[in-house]
């Protein structure tokens, strides 16, 4: 499995993601975009990556943070406040996630390894809320697929969203941080703009069930239902590409 760090610019900081790809598949392969929970790029959301390529994949892991942003010590109220800022700040995400995406194409084109057609992301938390922003406003993603996303409902209300291809969303009914209501309202969205769109509710999960190994009184790994949602998701990309 390959793992190649590629540096970018946007707005005058420096960036750094991770291109995740096994290098003996000869084949070119869909390019994803994953946006990973508020740790950022760092060697659990790497992890996630290569779990998510395997051999059919070409994945590249976004920095919205910052090339320092792993070596900085942060508390709980540290990344709540960062992820936030981030994501309230609609022109810095967009354009950040799309100079990600240009990166990833020119790269993966670089080695050879993608198709250009075929093209899509997918998040974990507040990095599902970022890729559902991307895919609102008309990123041409063939398919955007979230697990347990924060904050699902669009910064801009007011904005016409411009879904242009599909959109499959894992949540857990007894998740904390993102309630029901706010699936609700996504769905609704979903539905008003005539996407295709899928929500699978996981009953009684709880948030984080694809977060290897994290355990605590808001996130709960849940190995059985983060390993049948990548099968989901990969039937969703297989219909999709």
């Amino acid at each position: 499995m390959a793992e190649i760090k590629v540096p970018y610019e946007y707005d005058g900081r420096q960036f750094e993601g991770v291109l995740v790809y096994d290098d003996s598949v000869t084949e070119k392969r869909p390019a994803i975009l994953m946006q990973p929970d508020w740790l950022g790029v760092c060697g659990h959301s790497v992890d996630m990556a290569r779990d998510v390529a395997g051999k059919d994949y070409v994945v590249m892991v976004a920095d919205m943070f910052g090339a320092d942003y792993a070596k900085r010590e942060k508390t709980f109220d540290d990344l709540m406040k960062i992820s936030r800022e981030v994501r309230n700040d609609l022109e810095f995400l967009l354009g950040c996630a799309k100079k990600a995406d240009e990166t990833l194409t020119a790269e993966a084109n670089r080695l050879g390894i993608i198709d250009p057609d075929k093209h899509g992301a997918i998040g974990y938390c507040i990095g599902g809320g970022f890729a559902l922003e991307q895919a609102r406003a008309g990123t041409p993603y063939k398919a955007t697929v979230v697990f347990h996303v924060t904050l699902p409902n669009p910064v801009d209300a007011n904005a016409r969203p411009d879904f242009q291809g599909r959109v499959l969303v894992f949540h857990g009914s007894a998740d904390p941080v993102t309630p029901r209501e706010q699936i609700d309202a996504l769905e609704a969205e979903l539905e008003e703009t005539k996407t295709d769109w899928q929500i699978m509710m996981y009953g009684h999960a709880g948030h984080s069930f694809c977060d290897v190994g994290i355990f605590n009184d808001i996130q709960r790994y849940d190995e059985k239902l983060c390993q049948q949602s990548y099968r989901m998701m990969r039937d969703f990309f297989a219909e999709t590409f």
